[in-house]
Order: C-alpha cells, then structure tokens, then sequence
C-alpha cells in the first residue's frame, strides 16, 4: 500500500504529528487513566451527563443555602437545560441569596464591543433568560450576583471582581474544537505567551478561531445552519488565572452533532486530557488542577475509520 505523508494545514492551532498520532490511538478503556490523581476522568452515558453536572450545581447551591456561606460558580455557554436547575430550586425551595454566578463568556463584536444583555443570541442574555429569571422571584439572589461580562466597565472588572470574592468555588467547562476553554483560543493574537506567563492572564477580548466560529454556526441558536455570518468575530472570556484560581473544576466532554454518532470532540477529548499541557490546547491546563472529568461514551469511542458512513 502506498503512504501519503503530509503535515497538517497552516491553520491548525496543534499539529504535533506524534502526539496527536498517540492520542488518536487512546481506547475507550484507557481513556480514564492519568498520573495525576487529582485529575479524576470518569466515562458516563451519554445521558447521564447532564444530569451529573446540573446535580452538581444544585447540590452545591443547596449547601451554600443551609450553611449559610457563599458560592461562587463560573458557568459556560446557558442553554435551554438550565430552567431544570431553576424548577428544582424552586420546588426544593431553595434560598439562594447566598449564591454567585460569573459567565464563562459572551460575544464580542470586531472592535471588541461585547453583546449587550438584551441580544437574543448572547450568553448573557440566555444565563438570564433561562436561568436566573426562571428561578422564583423571593429565592433567587440579586441581579448583581449574576455577572455578565455586559454588566462591566472594563473587561479587567471581571477577574478583579471575582477575585475580591475569594475566587470561583467551581468552573463548569468542556472543550471546544480547538481545545479552548471557554473561548481562551489557541490562535487567538491576544493570548500568544509561553505556558507560565498564559496562566497569569485574566478576563481578555480574543479573537475566536475559524474553528470555533464553524462549530458555533451549528447552534441551535443559530438555526443549527452552518452560518458562519451569524457567529460574532471576537469574544470576552475568563482567563486562565481565574480557572487556576478556583477551588475545584468539573469539566464534561459529550458534544455529537446532533445526537448522532459524529463529533468533532472524540479527538480533541484525547489531546486535552492526554497531550502536553501548552496553550495550543488550552483545556490541557486542567491536567495540572483539582478536575473532575465526565467524558460520554460517545465521545469515549475509539477513533476508528468508518467507510459505511460518509457526511
């Protein structure tokens, strides 16, 4: 058989050959395996998955009520899924005055404007709209307890805020196509630094990856269209310093397209908790931190050529 050798396109953040060759070659049963034992990488049903993570949030919420101490989260991307947090407070009656929720990120336009609270599409719009405001009006915590980067002056508000509060209790994160986590790009201009000066920085306005633009067209939000028009160009995102800084990390891995068989995370999945840790794959940070990791059976699946499928 003849072979073919090429190196990966210019564009790609990561393209150490070897390493992604020894990753794509993680089975399913060694996926969980790491010399790190505060890196805890477990493998669910599909799902399981979300239920595990809003489990995790309401319980923690539900301790903060009755110990009568603050919490603090740092959450990703709201989605629909999050009134099933809410509808448990509520019929739990759950106090949650002393409860604090900091966006992952939002949208930013190309001169680095981020969304504004009442955009339809945004990530602080969606955090209110089926999150906070689904929570009874006498149980949820103020409206200033849910930090939207649109609520800040300067984007550098965001890490001093959380910061003077102690830091994160917890970050809620998953990787996207590029490896990033929430929208720390690989590529992006405003994040290139060798690995020790990278976790020093805070919240930041990048510019988001091709990648990343393509795998959010496919949004739901976005009419699931691959318009790659309708994505934002740039982004506000925490920093690595304020991911570093939280007590704990609880990282799920389970994005198919459409609930089918296909995802473009089952590789990026292997490279972010197998690979080196480097800012080209940004989420490989959490190799080094207090994480647990649920990662799908789908996205757990051996990387195995499959010509019966095509697009």
């Amino acid at each position: 058989m003849s072979t073919f050798n090429f190196e990966p396109a210019p564009f790609v953040p990561f393209k150490d050959k070897a390493v992604i060759e020894r990753c794509r070659n993680i089975k399913r049963e060694d996926i969980t395996r790491h010399s790190n034992p505060d890196f805890k990488i477990q493998v669910v049903k599909d799902e399981d998955l979300t239920f595990l993570w809003f489990g995790d949030i309401l319980s923690r919420i539900k301790l903060a009520s009755e110990s009568g101490e603050k919490f603090i989260m740092i959450v990703p991307n709201p989605w629909p899924g999050y009134r099933h947090v809410a509808r448990m407070i509520n019929q739990m009656r759950i106090d949650c005055r002393n409860f604090w929720g900091f966006a992952m990120d939002e949208y930013a336009d190309q001169d680095g404007n981020i969304a504004p609270e009442g955009w339809e599409w945004g990530f602080g719009h969606a955090m209110l709209k089926f999150f906070y405001y689904e929570i009874d009006k006498d149980l949820r915590p103020p409206r200033e307890q849910f930090v939207l980067f649109s609520d800040l002056k300067d984007i550098n508000d965001y890490s001093k805020k959380l910061a003077d509060l102690g830091g994160a209790d917890i970050c809620y994160s998953g990787p996207g196509w590029t490896g990033h986590l929430a929208f720390l790009e690989p590529d992006a201009p405003e994040l290139q630094a060798p690995l020790e000066e990278w976790k020093t920085f805070g919240a930041k306005i990048v510019t988001l990856s091709p990648f990343t633009i393509g795998q959010n067209s496919l949004h739901g939000c976005f009419g699931n269209s691959g318009d790659l028009t309708a994505v934002p160009p740039k982004a506000a995102t925490v920093g690595p310093a304020d991911v570093i800084g939280a007590k704990h990390r609880f990282d799920t891995h389970g994005i198919t397209v459409g609930g089918s068989l296909n995802s473009w995370q089952r590789l990026i999945t292997r490279l972010v908790l197998h690979g080196p840790v480097t800012p080209l794959l940004p989420a490989s940070i959490l190799q080094t931190l207090r994480t647990d990791v649920y990662v799908s059976e789908k996205s757990a699946m051996n990387i195995e050529n499959n010509w019966d499928i095509g697009y």
